[in-house]
């Protein structure tokens, strides 16, 4: 695990963790993981995902006013569609939603499963009072889409994480000039043989801009006799074309550690779909452990930028 100069880990828990389980959701659920998480008007807006009894997917609301103590809606956020093409499409549940703020709105991208595998749908909202699905932006089998918070060149971009037995489980690049019609895609951050992602790599929490370029929390997985292991890593893109990784972190920066990270629904997990930067130059980061809880740690943004230029990896 990375670290700073005073071998402190380099990413920090909340003393308090989890920060959310099932016992503060006002309805049935399994469990809460795996958060999108968005500073809105002064308030942080959680929407986590929750196995329901069934074992299918919905998306909750949870709120805060410092980002740690959390008071979830009595209603769920997002449940599968039950109009139009969606309805088709996420009839097994919704999962994993990630909170892309672009040009005064938020983008909204979630697993939408079905019996036809699972593809990515976009929704967008302004207040979080409601979701306005837009369409849906993937072919099945691809999932874990994160878009940029600014268009390059008139085009928005995402990262996506396609599944796919040549090139296993990798994360690319595309571009849209409306968010419906995505192209021009390639891959652009491989998996590393024998190496603590060397089983999949894929996008974790939206990218957000620094001095050096856009910093991105990924999620990597390596298997084990005993399993595979979900860890947290860090990578930073050019500021002006993200399709060019100026420099990946040889090492993970946050493993299983916790017992609710090391057991639990799906065991030895850490799984991120949200971060926010704050103005003091630190990030908040929020993590599903063990797909059961919700977590919550921070880190030094200049930290994290600086162990991607210093202590660098291959991308491809």
């Amino acid at each position: 695990m990375i670290t700073t100069g005073s071998k402190e880990p380099i990413v920090k828990r909340y003393e308090k963790n989890p920060i959310l389980t099932r016992k503060e959701v006002p309805y049935p659920v399994a469990t809460v993981h795996n958060a999108g998480v968005v500073k809105h008007n002064g308030r942080y807006i959680m929407l986590f995902r929750s196995h329901l009894h069934n074992g299918r997917s919905i998306i909750g609301r949870a709120d805060s006013n410092d980002g740690f103590s959390f008071t979830v809606y009595p209603e769920p956020f997002l449940v599968p569609s039950t109009d139009n093409i969606f309805a088709e499409y996420e009839a097994f549940g919704v999962e994993d939603l990630r909170i892309c703020p672009v040009e005064g709105e938020y983008l909204l991208t979630y697993s939408a499963y079905s019996r036809h595998g699972v593809r990515i749908a976009l929704a967008r909202t302004r207040d979080f009072e409601k979701a306005e699905r837009i369409a849906l932006i993937t072919q099945a089998d691809l999932r874990n889409v994160v878009i940029f918070p600014e268009k390059f060149g008139g085009r928005y971009v995402r990262l996506d994480r396609p599944h796919s037995e040549i090139s296993p489980w990798s994360i690319w690049i595309s571009y849209s000039p409306d968010l419906v019609h995505w192209g021009d895609s390639r891959v652009i951050m491989k998996p590393v043989p024998y190496h603590w992602d060397e089983m999949k790599i894929g996008p974790g929490a939206p990218p957000f801009r620094t001095d050096k370029g856009w910093l991105h929390i990924y999620h990597g997985v390596f298997k084990t006799m005993a399993g595979a292991v979900y860890r947290l890593g860090a990578a930073l893109h050019d500021l002006y074309d993200p399709a060019h990784i100026i420099g990946v972190c040889d090492e993970w920066i946050l493993q299983p550690e916790e017992p609710w990270e090391l057991t639990g629904y799906v065991p030895n997990v850490v799984f991120t779909c949200g971060v926010v930067p704050e103005d003091d130059g630190t990030v908040k980061i929020y993590w599903g452990g063990a797909d059961t809880v919700v977590c919550a740690g921070t880190a030094v943004i200049d930290e994290l930028v600086e162990i991607c230029l210093s202590v660098p990896r291959p991308a491809l």
